[in-house]
């Protein structure tokens, strides 16, 4: 025996894994039952913990063999230690499967007849693989039999991680992208590897030639990988039938995203993890390169386009060449997009930098797959998009589609965001105009229809007049000296004269379709539009206070007061 009483096979071994990167090697109970010196053997209970992995084998030779076992063993025994104590049997499956060990094989019928049902209760409960070993078997045969294949299992997941690992070194040093790490990936383990965003973005795909497609439901309707279903690193092999395993790839305390395979059709394993995880690590050193030189760009691209926007860039004699050589085309019909990400309860944005970073990378994928020569910079409080419209396409619609898969199906905890929209503008020198527009869209479209509005310039009517207001304490007075008690007052009789003034403008002073709409009677609506009259005046009549009242509950609405 090697060290310890009863101890045979590897003095010691890799840990188990635990999403740390270390490897558990080993092949499982079930593979060990194929050994031909087991030919015989039966499982009694505890069978549906099969796929346990064996790295070591013990052969129990004292009763009290519990401080010497190991995780992921193999313990043989005779019985003979625990002969004349039944309960002691129960008692030693609960402490083996404290001790992590893999199965118990048992020669029954020479000093324990059979297995007492404590025991097979408790193997059955912990899914812990209770052996019935043949009469005839010799301990030594299993020792030669099995030991050998779990060092060729060990030898073979070592070499496949060495080769990753030197793969992975080589790539990194190479400058390589991560189009180029998830193709090595995809080489080495087989199967559709992706680099995705935190929230499930594809940033990099390879898929293997004729593999099987993935699962459904792994996307959504914007192309989001579904993150947020599945279980992370060694936690993923708890699902019996699942072909997909992910791994966060971080640096420090920074997510950056995850490696994700989708397996051509077998189980995954433990070795499958480990090196995900080494490609994640890997991931994390080229996102880590990217960001940099990204940072870099984005400052000086984000300050000619604020200087562009301003009108400080130039003429279109110095601008148009200037942004071509930025990969921008200012030179055509285009728009101005401006998103804005929502503030939180205290007005303060929460979580600014990363959050935005994530927000204006969701932006760029989405923009790019439209039209590839945009301009696109995100700034400390916007993502600001310059980008060309097509003949017969309104640009809000584009817009709509845009922010939809920008924002996707809501998961992996994305904010929410408003977006305005500019006018079509020719001339690059309108730029400054439409930038401002842009603003303004977001602006009233968030006042107007709440966080995650999506508002056209040309659309917003009397509000976009309104916003052109600096004093919003004037707007206050004139909404309250035109509204009076309308508007000083909160009740509910007082929001009903307000739903009923409302309606009774939108329809153009038909009382008829008013009382339809609002189901009320007839008269009870004469009667509410005199009590509304002696409140603001002779409004039906007079149309210079009937606007001055449109006027003033627009302004409600739109300022929230």
């Amino acid at each position: 025996m090697a060290g310890e009483p009863g101890t045979a096979g590897p003095a010691s071994g890799p840990a188990p894994a635990g999403g740390t990167g270390r490897l558990t090697l080993g092949v499982s109970v079930r593979q060990v039952l194929k050994a031909p010196c087991l030919e015989g053997a039966r499982v009694v209970a505890g069978g549906h913990g099969l796929d346990r992995v064996v790295q070591r084998l013990n052969v129990m030779e004292v009763p009290d063999i519990l401080p010497w076992t190991k995780p992921h063993e193999l313990l043989l025994t005779t019985g003979y230690p625990l002969r004349d104590s039944p309960q002691a049997l129960a008692d030693l499956v609960d402490g083996l499967e404290q001790a992590h060990v893999a199965a118990l094989a048992v020669k029954f019928g020479r000093y324990i007849d059979e297995p007492p049902p404590k025991m097979l209760a408790a193997a059955d409960r912990h899914g812990l693989p209770l052996i019935r070993l043949p009469d005839d078997v010799a301990f030594d045969d299993i020792l030669n039999q099995v030991l050998p294949d779990i060092l060729d299992r060990h030898a073979s997941v070592l070499s496949r991680s060495e080769e990753v690992h030197r793969a992975l070194v080589n790539l990194v040093l190479a400058g390589g992208s991560l189009a180029e790490l998830t193709g090595e990936l995809t080489a080495l383990l087989g199967g559709t590897v992706m680099v995705t965003t935190p929230d499930g973005r594809v940033l990099a795909r390879s898929d293997p030639p004729d593999g099987p497609p993935p699962p459904p439901g792994c996307f959504d309707a914007s192309g989001r990988f579904l993150v947020e279903r599945y279980k992370h690193g060694p936690r993923a092999l708890e699902e019996p039938h699942e072909r997909i395993v992910l791994v966060p790839i971080l640096a420090g305390s920074l997510d950056h995203g995850r490696v994700v395979l989708i397996t051509d059709g077998r189980q995954p394993d433990d070795s499958d993890v480990h090196l995900l995880e080494r490609g994640a690590a890997t991931g994390a050193l080229v996102i880590t390169k990217e960001l940099a030189v990204a940072a870099v760009e984005s400052k000086y691209q984000g300050d000619f386009l604020r200087d562009l926007l301003a009108g400080r860039a130039g003429g279109p004699e110095r601008t148009v060449p200037h942004c071509a050589s930025l990969g921008w085309d200012i030179d055509r019909p285009m728009v101005v997009v401006v998103a804005e990400l929502e503030s939180g309860p205290d007005g303060q944005l929460r979580d600014l930098r990363p959050a935005h970073e994530r927000f204006a990378t969701a932006w760029t994928m989405v923009v790019r797959e439209r039209d590839s020569t945009a301009a696109v910079v995100g700034y400390s409080q916007e993502v600001v998009v310059v980008m060309g419209v097509r003949p017969g396409r309104p640009p809000g619609e584009m817009v709509q589609q845009m922010t939809a898969k920008v924002s996707g199906d809501g998961g992996g905890g994305r904010r929410a965001f408003s977006t305005g929209l500019s006018r079509v503008i020719t001339d690059p020198s309108l730029l400054p105009e439409a930038y401002e527009q842009a603003r303004r869209a977001a602006k009233v479209g968030r006042q107007m229809h709440g966080p995650g509005a999506v508002a056209d310039f040309d659309s917003l009517g009397v509000f976009r007049l309104l916003s052109l207001v600096p004093d919003s304490a004037e707007l206050t007075g004139f909404m309250r000296a035109t509204l009076r008690e309308l508007a000083t007052r909160d009740d509910p009789e007082t929001d009903d004269l307000r739903t009923t003034l409302q309606v009774l403008l939108d329809t153009n002073l038909n009382v008829a379709e008013t009382a339809r709409i609002l189901h009320f009677h007839y008269n009870t609506l004469r009667y509410r539009i005199g009590k509304l009259e002696r409140l603001l005046g002779p409004f039906t009549t007079d149309p210079h206070l009937r606007l001055n009242v449109e006027v003033a509950l627009q302004v409600i609405r739109m300022r929230g007061l």
